[in-house]
């Protein structure tokens, strides 16, 4: 990414008026015409700051996440796992949900988006939640031999998309600690 010129709040409400832009229109009909109409820009300064469409979308996906899991760091795995949960309320939880189940249902006809997706948002959440894992295993609360530990990503995102495929409600606080709880720690020995 380009060195940035925007101050903070430039840049935060751009990100915000592509991520309002993503839930109106979807990915495939979102424009860069349509972000720099929107946001008052130069389409030349979207393409220059960010390079394109796919890096644009999750940039600002990314800078909508109230917090990275390897920041978290409470003394216990299930403090972290609750303080993460715990820095998001239901309304945003389910934009969030919304917006990534388009976004999973665009990379299949957009390899530069997934390649985006996970080089912007899932990378970083991953090494985050390997930094999670570690302090916990480092604690003495993981068994480093536990074969669950590398089912731990799956399980976090399997939480967010089962419950609207199975039960067609949307994932909320309540839902995702009683899945914390009664699945991953479990599983993890925890």
């Amino acid at each position: 990414m380009a060195r940035t010129r925007l101050t903070p709040e430039r840049e935060s409400e751009l990100y915000a008026a592509v991520l309002d832009l993503l839930r109106e229109v979807g990915y495939d009909a979102l424009t860069m015409d349509a972000v720099a109409a929107r946001t008052r820009s130069s389409k030349a300064t979207l393409y220059r700051q960010w390079g394109s469409k796919p890096k644009l979308v999750v940039t600002a996906l990314r800078h909508n996440k109230p917090v990275s899991l390897g920041e978290v760091d409470t003394g216990s795995l299930r403090g972290d796992f609750h303080a993460v949960l715990s820095r998001t309320d239901d309304c945003q939880m389910e934009k969030d949900a919304a917006l990534m189940r388009g976004l999973t249902h665009a990379v299949h006809d957009n390899p530069d988006l997934l390649q985006a997706l996970r080089e912007l948002l899932v990378e970083p959440e991953m090494t985050g939640l390997e930094k999670l894992l570690s302090r916990a295993l480092d604690r003495g609360e993981l068994r480093p031999d536990n074969p669950a530990l590398q089912y731990v990503p799956h399980m976090l995102i399997g939480a967010f998309t089962a419950r609207q495929l199975i039960e067609d409600r949307a994932v909320d606080h309540a839902f995702l600690t009683d899945y914390v709880d009664s699945v991953i720690l479990p599983a993890l020995g925890v």
